[in-house]
């Protein structure tokens, strides 16, 4: 195995354990999808629990996916022994959240330090889930702090 490979071997593994350890994602029914260096997404079936009251999913849960997503994103960055928390994000709900999934594809834009800036997309898809059946429902923006040795909170 190459170094490269091994490098994301261990970061796959890292996200992999941080996320079966949030609650919320169980909650939710969130599943993560794919993980890369500076890139994650994290799905949701659209069902019922996670509706608001017009039928659409609820804008708490489209941000759940974001924000983690972006996290994570981040967090493939970061050396091992450290961590990530969200300081900061904004987000824009720009259509209503339907269909049979969504789709929260996080990416960094810049990498520091001590702060990460990220971003999230939540896409919509109908039945099929291919890109052609999706649609853009929300951005998030993030500032992430870095933190050190935060058993239990981060990993």
């Amino acid at each position: 195995m190459s170094d490269a490979a091994a490098d994301l071997a261990a970061i796959v593994r890292r996200i992999e354990a941080s996320f079966a350890k949030q609650a919320i994602m169980d909650t939710i029914g969130a599943e993560l999808l794919r993980v890369e260096p500076g890139r994650v997404e994290i799905a949701l079936a659209v069902t019922p629990r996670v509706a608001q009251q017009h039928g659409f999913v609820h804008a708490g849960a489209v941000a759940t996916i974001a924000d983690s997503a972006a996290g994570y994103a981040a967090l493939t960055r970061m050396p091992e022994g450290r961590g990530v928390l969200t300081a900061e994000f904004k987000i824009d709900l720009m259509a209503p959240a339907t269909g049979a999934r969504l789709v929260a594809v996080g990416s960094v834009v810049k990498a520091g330090r001590l702060l990460t800036v990220a971003q999230a997309q939540v896409f919509a898809e109908r039945v099929g889930g291919d890109a052609d059946t999706r649609k853009l429902c929300a951005q998030l923006s993030a500032t992430l702090v870095a933190v050190e040795n935060r058993q239990g909170v981060v990993d």
